[in-house]
């Protein structure tokens, strides 16, 4: 495969992350795992419920004051009422908090709830198969769709990922997805209506207090050139996968 070097696109990812451009990267072929899609767009700002082990989402500022009637501002009370959640709470967009004790990770499969295990088996199944057309059953369709960019996509979400993987045909991306799925995984937001189960567990951590073991681990889908990069922009921003406790597969996203 041909494209262009992987710390090079991570760097381009960067940059128009914090800028907040709502982008798309083209999509070209690649050396390597981590040089896939990735997207381009600024992270959801409502804060996820609280609770979270190891993890803070960017919030909002305060809602400004209204104006009384006689033109003076109004008390604190008199403020907007916040945006309602988005379903995931924001999820997809980690920021690893190193002042809080970081969520654990597992890698026994056995300890998931069945939902959770079910799923995940179906998807490494699929991966393993060779045939991307195997994932839509999993994806769904509806509200109830698999997310698979930060933003809206058009059109089929197969076709989509077809997209994505360099090699055009889908068996680079589930390629990623089962090495993503194969990683240890954390749980995060146990017991509140934004509670999942996500890979890889470096979504919840911060990448500086990766011991040598897990950067091995995390080599395997990024090169060291991406993972100086992430440390530089505070997160891990490649693929992600969430599955609910009802083994609903809730994401499957990469960027910011």
């Amino acid at each position: 495969m041909s494209g262009q070097p992987r710390g090079l696109t991570l760097n381009i990812l960067i940059a128009a992350s914090c800028l907040a451009l709502s982008l798309c990267l083209t999509s070209t072929p690649s050396y390597a795992l981590s040089e896939i899609q990735r997207e381009d767009l600024p992270s959801p700002v409502t804060p996820p419920a609280s609770g979270a082990p190891g993890i803070a989402v960017p919030t909002p500022e305060a809602p400004g004051t209204k104006p009384s009637d006689s033109g003076q501002p109004a008390d604190d009370t008199d403020k907007s009422e916040p945006e309602t959640p988005p379903a995931n709470g924001g999820i997809t967009s980690p920021r690893a908090d190193p002042d809080a004790p970081p969520p654990a990770v597992v890698y026994d499969l056995d300890t998931l709830p069945e939902p959770v295990k079910r799923m995940h088996g179906l998807i490494i199944e699929a991966c393993r198969s060779g045939d991307i057309e195997k994932l839509r059953p999993l994806i769904g369709k509806g509200d109830a769709m698999t997310q698979l960019s930060l933003g809206d996509i058009d059109g089929d979400p197969v076709t989509f990922l077809k997209s994505l993987s360099g090699d055009g045909d889908g068996q680079e991306i589930l390629a990623i997805l089962e090495e993503v799925l194969s990683a240890g995984y954390v749980h995060v937001d146990t017991g509140s209506p934004q509670e999942l189960y996500v890979w890889p567990y470096f979504f919840a951590l911060p990448l500086d207090t990766l011991d040598a073991r897990q950067r091995v681990e995390l080599f395997k889908l990024v090169t060291a050139s991406d993972y100086d990069d992430m440390k530089q922009f505070g997160a891990y921003i490649f693929y992600r996968v969430g599955i609910t406790p009802t083994g609903q597969w809730l994401f499957f996203v990469a960027g910011d």
